[in-house]
């Protein structure tokens, strides 16, 4: 069945790139926007499939990624979700900053991933993420 992924991300031609790299890794969903990502996020709990890895960007029109991604801890602590159940979350941004990088860790990311990216960075973060690839 493979890895079930939600990419969030607001430019047309990352968002491509990205649903284009991980095709082959299971099914893959991508939305534009925060509210449509914790949408996504809920629905796929209620339908009992959640998400294995979010590609979550950092800077989203509506609101900024690391809020987001409390948005979506918070809805797993409050289901009590054991820290081996959360979905896996890659930060995805052009910024390299120091802070930038420690509020996405402190918002509870799994790692990060600086664009442009290539396929073989998306694959090394995948497998650093403990997936195996396929």
């Amino acid at each position: 069945m493979g890895l079930k992924v939600l990419i969030v991300e607001d430019d047309l031609v990352s968002r491509v790139k990205l649903a284009t790299i991980m095709e082959e890794l299971g099914q893959i969903q991508a939305v534009e926007t925060g509210r449509a990502a914790i949408e996504a996020f809920q629905d796929a709990w209620r339908d009992r499939r959640p998400f294995d890895l979010i590609c979550l960007d950092v800077e989203l029109p509506d609101q900024n990624g690391t809020e987001v991604l409390f948005e979506i801890r918070s809805i797993e602590n409050r289901m009590n979700l054991p820290k081996e159940r959360a979905s896996k979350v890659l930060m995805t941004t052009s910024h390299k900053d120091k802070d930038t990088v420690i509020t996405s860790i402190q918002a509870g990311c799994d790692d990060y991933l600086v664009k442009p990216f290539t396929a073989s960075r998306v694959f090394e973060k995948i497998r650093k993420l403990g997936f195996k690839m396929v």
